[in-house]
């Protein structure tokens, strides 16, 4: 009868969400996007499928995102998102409800977590509980979280940026800016505006990330043909981008997550310090694959940092362990 239940771990990200279930990994990953229409906020279409339509749909419907920072910004269309997520692992006819463990940035308030809890028995969870967000990165990093050494993990996603100091089981010290992937962004559409009157959406500015964005200057200059609009004009506009204007574009955000670390750092104990020299930074998340990132922290902090294997699944990879192993987890949960 036990295994009837499904027991289910979910890492609601602003940029994509995952579903681990108990005993078969990831069963669903889809972009947290949801399109509605614009007059009654009924849900058309979620996930890859709404994702399609960011930037190109007509008056009357509208593909939002539900989750900015790392948060809920729209309960009703998150509820919506999660209950299809729901219905999609579970199939059609689910009788029992599962028992769901969403994962939280560490820095959330009390009202941000009720939102979400609310969210995902609302969604159809038999029982919902909470994670903090680096705790599940590192459980999912496979570091010894039980362990007395302290070891530091920084989660870069796509809305919220989290350094944590863990030991013990738990969070000792952690700092969260609202700052990651989509701040990248933003900042490469407002530079592409002001430095060559060029209007581009954002998977265009994610694309530009992606190929030729860069924490550290490159030796080699790479380009890239950028197509748009003119905000002069209002017609279309090519540009070629060199690598090293990327980078220069986005070392704002990246200097605030830099912040972060640095304050974490600030605060931990020695003893807790010369542990994580020792055993260096741990970086998870999709953004900490932004090309070079590790060395940028390397050289500014001054303490080795390194990427772990499947950055972006770590998360949710803790999470589902964290709700196969509840009872060994439960102190820590919220």
């Amino acid at each position: 009868m036990k295994n009837l239940f499904k027991r289910l771990g979910v890492d609601l990200g602003t940029t994509n969400s995952l579903v681990w279930e108990v005993g078969k990994g990831i069963v669903l990953s889809e972009p947290t996007v949801v399109a509605v229409s614009a007059e009654d906020r009924k849900v058309l279409a979620v996930g890859k499928e709404a994702k399609t339509m960011l930037g190109k749909t007509p008056g009357y419907i509208e593909a939002t995102r539900p989750m900015r920072e790392g948060v809920i910004a729209d309960y009703e269309v998150t509820e919506a998102m999660l209950r299809y997520f729901l219905q999609k692992v579970m199939g059609r006819g689910w009788f029992f409800k599962p028992e769901v463990m969403v994962c939280v940035p560490a820095g959330v308030t009390q009202v941000e977590q009720r939102a979400v809890l609310e969210a995902t028995l609302s969604a159809g969870a038999k029982n919902a509980y909470l994670i903090d967000e680096p705790l599940a990165a590192a459980i999912g990093a496979k570091i010894p979280v039980a362990s007395s050494f302290g070891n530091m993990i920084v989660d870069i996603g796509g809305g919220a940026a989290e350094a944590a100091v863990i030991a013990l089981g738990g969070v000792v010290v952690h700092k969260s800016v609202r700052v990651a992937g989509d701040k990248i962004d933003e900042m490469i559409l407002s530079q592409l505006k002001k430095r060559h009157n060029l209007i581009v959406g954002d998977q265009t500015a994610e694309l530009i990330k992606i190929k030729i964005g860069s924490a550290m200057p490159r030796k080699k200059e790479e380009k890239m043909e950028v197509k748009g609009r003119d905000s002069v004009y209002g017609l279309p506009k090519t540009v070629e981008l060199g690598s090293s204007e990327v980078h220069e574009m986005i070392q704002e955000p990246l200097k605030q997550i830099l912040g972060a670390i640095k304050g974490v750092l600030e605060e931990t104990a020695p003893e807790l310090v010369s542990d994580i020299v020792e055993r260096g930074i741990v970086l998870s998340g999709g953004t900490s694959q932004l090309r070079d990132f590790d060395k940028y922290v390397t050289e500014e902090i001054g303490v080795v940092a390194h990427v772990v294997e499947d950055p972006q699944l770590c998360v949710v990879r803790g999470t589902g362990v964290a709700i196969e192993n509840l009872d060994l987890y439960r102190r820590v949960l919220r």
